[in-house]
């Protein structure tokens, strides 16, 4: 996968754990999260608004189109079973986070599917 995706996922998955986490995104959260300076969230949020990813109302709050939804709901997911398993494994929870979020994006379908199916097997 090319680092624009991967930059592209990081992004769009962080607004979804704000999201859920308070309820509405704003850029200087993305940043906290992501560990970046403003600019650099400014840069990525005219780059996912360019591509149809999110919008941003009078009050620079972000909300999600259905096309970026989709895409931080699938990478959040992934990283969400990533991390259960690596944890599963004896991995600490924080390398595990860290470790899933190395391996979300370039994990085929077919072995994240392996693993899904693996897992409901011990859930």
């Amino acid at each position: 996968m090319e680092n624009n995706e991967k930059t592209t996922e990081d992004y769009l998955e962080a607004m979804l754990m704000i999201k859920e986490k308070q309820g509405y995104i704003r850029s200087i959260d993305v940043a906290e999260l992501l560990g970046v300076k403003k600019p650099s969230v400014t840069y990525a949020t005219k780059r996912l608004k360019e591509k149809g990813y999110i919008t941003m109302d009078a009050d620079s709050l972000i909300t999600f189109t259905e096309s970026g939804l989709k895409i931080a709901t699938q990478t959040y997911e992934r990283h969400k079973l990533l991390t259960k398993v690596f944890t599963m494994l004896g991995v600490s929870e924080e390398n595990a986070r860290k470790d899933a979020c190395l391996v979300e994006h370039d994990l085929s379908e077919e072995t994240y599917k392996a693993l899904e199916k693996h897992l409901e097997k011990y859930s």
